[in-house]
This record gives structure tokens, sequence and C-alpha cells, in this order.
């Protein structure tokens, strides 16, 4: 066990994660820009755009590249900078570090090494699309960015579907219309808020069914960044859902039943058992079913 305590007595180094503007830099706060001049080192995703960043608010701290392809090697940099006592400040192209950034993979790093993790507060587009949806905020789930191929992102919905809290999804412009095509065909059309461009200039915040959405894309065109908002399922459709996997096997035949639970592993004698109270049928009649009838 490793107890933080990260204003009391704080010695040597630390990585703070840092939030940066998602669209609009008025959204950076006094104490982001405060870090990232103090720190020794920023990791940045693309050093190019945190430049950009820097020279807006005159921080003349050194940058590395953190990102996808040479994450492994950097951590080891990193860490071993911060066990020398040095200051970490990590941030993302816009938004906060570690959400669907491999950000994610240098604080699970640092975490295992005992070092200090240090996060701020600060502009993210995940909270910034609920509440401004309209849809419930008291449970969510943020699910990122759905898998490219149809096929795997259908399956990644049909896990979803009996989901009761607000969903999440990060999208690209080009892939929209096919993964909204999706939602409507595994979730039904569902209440939603489409959001692209938030913070910009272009901000636009799109409410309504599925399909009204649907249409609005196909009509409008879709630039930017964006993020989809989606109801939850309601009562009803979980109770169906869970009534649809308790009766898993009414299309089956009583020795199909058995035999697929033979085939998980369980011996004959338990897959009848567990037959016959599924079924709710006197355990000699699901017997006889399976060893004479067959």
């Amino acid at each position: 066990m490793y107890i933080q305590q990260s204003y009391r007595n704080l010695q040597g180094g630390c990585l703070y994660l840092v939030p940066t503007p998602i669209g609009n830099l008025q959204d950076m706060t006094y104490r982001a820009v405060e870090i990232l001049k103090e720190a020794d080192i920023i990791a940045a995703e693309d050093t190019r755009h945190t430049k950009k960043l820097c020279h807006v608010f005159s921080i003349d701290t050194p940058l590395i590249s953190y990102h996808e392809h040479n994450k492994l090697e950097r951590e080891e940099h990193l860490v071993n900078r911060a066990k020398k006592g040095e200051t970490i400040a990590l941030v993302s192209d816009a938004g906060t570090p570690a959400i669907s950034d491999p950000g994610a993979d240098l604080v699970a790093r640092f975490s295992q090494e005992n070092l200090p993790i240090i996060p701020l507060p600060g502009a993210n587009a995940v909270l910034t699309a609920l509440i401004s949806s309209g849809l419930p905020t008291d449970t969510f789930t943020f699910i990122g960015f759905l898998e490219r191929k149809k096929k795997d992102r259908i399956a990644s919905l049909e896990k979803l579907k009996t989901y009761g809290s607000t969903l999440i999804f990060y999208e690209s412009p080009h892939r929209l219309k096919a993964t909204l095509e999706d939602i409507q065909l595994v979730l039904g059309n569902r209440n939603i808020a489409f959001c692209r461009e938030l913070t910009k200039q272009y901000e636009t915040i799109v409410r309504g069914t599925v399909e009204t959405v649907l249409s609005h894309v196909e009509e409008e065109g879709v630039k930017g960044e964006c993020v989809l908002v989606v109801a939850g399922a309601t009562e009803l459709e979980q109770k169906e859902a869970a009534a649809e996997r308790e009766y898993w096997w009414k299309d089956l035949s009583i020795i199909e039943h058995v035999e697929t639970y033979i085939n998980d592993g369980r011996t004959s004698k338990d897959a009848i058992t567990q037959t016959a109270k599924d079924r709710e049928l006197k355990k000699r009649d699901v017997y006889q079913s399976y060893h004479i009838d067959k």
C-alpha cells in the first residue's frame, strides 16, 4: 500500500497531470500555467502542438515527446528523472491527460514505482458534453472510441445494450454516420446529444433522437472533434433483457439444454440438475429425456 499526501512534505520528483484547453485558450487555468512553468520537463503527445500553447502563455520549459510509438522508451527516461528529484508535467494534445490517451500508461508506471502523481482539474470533452446533453448525469459510462470495423463495433454496442447509465462516445467525423447507424440498429432510437467542436468558434450541440441527429448529420455534414452522449437503457428494456438472459434456453430441446451445460464443463448429473431447475421440471423427467429418449 502506498499513501500519497500530495501537499504535505512532498519531496523528490513527481508527475503532474495538467489539462490543456480543448479549443478555447481562455480555459487554461492559472495553476496549469504555473505548473508548466515550474516543471523541469513537459511530456507532450505532440510537441509541435504543445509548443504553440507554451508560446501563448510564455512557458519556456523543455518539451519531450511521449506518444503511443515511443512510450516504453520514454517511461524509463521520465521515471528515472523523477527518481532523481525532477518534476514532470504531462499534457495531451487537448483536454485531460490519460483519458483516451497514452498518458494513462505513464500514470500506471509512476503508480507502480510509488512516485507521486498530482492531478489538476481542467478542460475535458467528456464532462463538457455530458453536462450540456440534457441527459441524466447521475451515472454515466465513458466508452471512448468504438472499434473501426462494423462487426466489432456492433459487438461492443450489444454489450452496452442493457446499461442503464448514460453512454458517452468519442468519434471521428468520417466514421460518425456509420456509428450513428449502428447505435440506432443495436440500441434503438434513443435520445442523444451530438456535440462537436466544443468550446471552439463553431461549437454545435444537436439534441434529439438518434434518427433526427442522423438526418442532421446527413444533411449538414460534419467537421471537427465529435462526442456522442446517448441515453441509457430504460428500466423496461433492462427487465426485458434480463428475462431474455434468464430464458436463454427457450429455443433448445431438453437434450440440447443439457449438452450445453456439459460442453461448459459440467458433469452430466450436474447438467441434468441445472436443466431441471431452469425448466422447473422434475429431475427424473429430464434424466429420462436425456438418457432414454435421446
